[in-house]
């Protein structure tokens, strides 16, 4: 299993984001344990957005997890990354 990082851009719109949110994050919840890690918002960012360290077997298993998020099929995702991440120090690394 690797580690991801997904960085997601949000779109401008407060009023979908809140009434989704509450389904976005049960959704995440259900990952917790196994493919997420962490997750959490961007604080006082110019773009609203998130970042959440995942692990799976390969980006594209971790896509299709990904393609369920709430808000990614509510379309209140603007942008999304996902890359590859080796922690080296800290809690995460191997060593």
């Amino acid at each position: 299993m690797s580690y991801f990082a997904v960085q997601y851009t949000y779109i401008d719109d407060a009023r979908a984001l809140d009434a989704e949110r509450p389904h976005h994050r049960a959704y995440l919840s259900t990952l917790l344990g196994g493919s997420l890690v962490v997750s959490g918002p961007y604080v006082d960012s110019e773009l609203p957005g998130a970042l959440l360290i995942m692990r799976a077997g390969s980006a594209d298993e971790l896509e299709q997890l990904l393609d369920l998020d709430p808000f990614w099929t509510a379309n209140l995702i603007a942008e999304r990354s996902v890359e590859e991440w080796n922690p080296v120090l800290g809690s995460l690394s191997a060593d």
